[in-house]
């Protein structure tokens, strides 16, 4: 058999996660986004990484999952294209819309925190139920 002289990089493999729908949950999420980066790597990303955890599983949570139901949010985390991609996923039908506040208001204000921070973001439908909110961060943020 041929050697084959060009050889195709193998990705590295993602980290995933699967959370209870449950406010405990959230610190939980970002301490593991925030665990699985390598040593080292920029202090910032970091912290943006984790603020968007944050911020999406609480999304996630509040608007995308029942409490009555034993529901999970799902989380992936992995690099590409120089960027660390975060995809936060729930059941729920409704779709995170990008809004301004009133001033006063004591919420509201996430996904103005995820365009902020993220390079870009989209929300993107699952093949069964549900929709995934995925952001990308650059590698280099800081």
């Amino acid at each position: 058999m041929p050697e084959n002289p060009i050889r195709p990089a193998v990705p590295a493999v993602p980290s995933h996660w699967r959370f209870p729908a449950d406010p405990a949950s959230v610190r939980r999420a970002r301490q593991a986004v925030t665990d699985a980066l390598p040593y080292g790597c920029h202090p910032r990303l970091g912290d943006d990484l984790g603020l968007l955890t944050s911020e999406l599983v609480t999304n996630a949570i509040r608007h995308g999952t029942r409490p009555t139901d034993d529901q999970l949010i799902e989380l992936v985390l992995w690099p590409a294209d120089g960027h660390y991609w975060l995809a936060v996923s729930d059941p729920g039908p409704g779709v995170p819309m990008l809004t301004r506040a009133a001033p006063d208001a004591t919420g509201g204000r996430g996904l103005l925190l995820v365009d902020a921070l993220s390079a870009a973001w989209a929300v993107l439908p699952r093949p069964t139920r549900g929709k995934s909110v995925v952001a990308g961060v650059p590698l280099h943020s800081g």
